[in-house]
């Protein structure tokens, strides 16, 4: 957060929303298997707590620093997966080279400090279900990204993209989508191009071969760099603790407890025992969640152009999951 978009194969990326864990090397073969109860658990756990995130985003920025409290969550998160790590695997599970781990630190500057720092930013302003429907075209830029590299899209892949776009469009539009804070809409629409840059990155660069390693260091990095954003704006600059709210602490620990942690152990679990177009679902499930939640908990305004251009942003996510997958 954080969606698919890589065609399932022995080694493949998975492009989670930028809200999400960073990728991971889905094991083949599991498609024949029939679906257990287990299985939908792990589904139900990504579905709503990967779709809450935006939620306890737009909650954390009432009172809280947008880059300090980010970098906050992500620094604790990746040293609690660097102590479960050592504690599971034993310390040789975090050995890395020193290319392993300049490519873990870029990727986790790109997804956390440039695509879910500036997400961040932008819900101080944006609603949160509207953040989520514009991240929801990651798989969208990808597929572009891939283009430019030289990797032909399908034809659905194409078509996903130009409909992407017009959702995009009725979401963003002026006279269309009614009051839109452009200023927002713009950090959200480059945070989720510099994490769709950073996933693609991260299976052409020297990454470390255990994923939970990469995502502790990546969150490290990425938090650290945060932070130091946030000090370079002067975030710490009247800023009183007593003055912020209780839903906002535990709104951030939420994030580091259940979207940094559970979920991402759920996805890796569910990547290694349940097919991998199953798992893809949540690309276009999540930003349905942000957006019921942030209306249900929030009263965020559910008009008619965000549930057309949501519909239509959520449609494009499934062609492009569904036809590049079998590509």
């Amino acid at each position: 957060m954080t969606s698919p978009a890589e065609p399932a194969n022995e080694v493949r990326s998975v492009t989670p929303t930028p809200d999400s864990a960073p990728t991971l090397t889905p094991t083949p073969g599991r498609s024949g298997r029939r679906i257990s109860g287990a299985v939908w658990a792990g589904l139900g756990i990504v579905y709503v707590v990967w779709g809450s995130t935006y939620l306890g985003i737009r909650i954390v920025v009432e009172t809280m620093p947008p880059f300090l409290s980010a970098g906050l969550r992500f620094v604790v998160a990746g040293l609690l997966l660097v102590a479960l790590i050592a504690w599971r695997q034993g310390p040789s599970a975090l050995k890395v080279t020193r290319a392993q781990l300049g490519s873990a630190a870029l990727v986790g500057l790109l997804l956390l400090l440039g695509g879910n720092g500036l997400i961040v930013l932008a819900e101080t302003s944006v609603p949160s279900g509207l953040a989520a429907l514009l991240v929801a075209v990651v798989p969208a830029w990808v597929v572009v990204l891939k283009a430019v590299f030289g990797q032909r899209p399908t034809a659905g892949g194409v078509a996903g993209v130009l409909l992407g776009l017009v959702g995009l469009a009725v979401l963003t539009l002026p006279g269309v989508s009614g009051d839109v804070r452009i200023g927002g809409v713009v950090l959200v629409i480059v945070g989720s191009l510099l994490w769709s840059i950073g996933s693609f990155s991260s299976s052409r660069i020297p990454m470390p071969a255990n994923p939970f390693t990469a995502s502790a260091y990546e969150m490290v990095a990425g938090g650290l760099g945060c932070a130091a954003l946030g000090l370079i704006r002067g975030e710490q600059h009247g800023l009183d603790l007593a003055a912020i709210s209780a839903r906002s602490w535990i709104a951030l620990a939420y994030l580091v407890v259940f979207g940094s942690l559970i979920a991402f152990t759920a996805y890796a679990w569910l990547l290694q025992t349940a097919p991998l177009s199953l798992v893809a679902t949540y690309a276009y499930v999540n930003p349905v969640v942000a957006v019921l939640l942030g209306a249900l908990i929030l009263d965020e305004a559910l008009t008619w152009p965000i549930a057309l251009g949501g519909a239509v942003v959520v449609a494009s996510v499934c062609l492009i999951v569904t036809t590049e997958r079998r590509s």
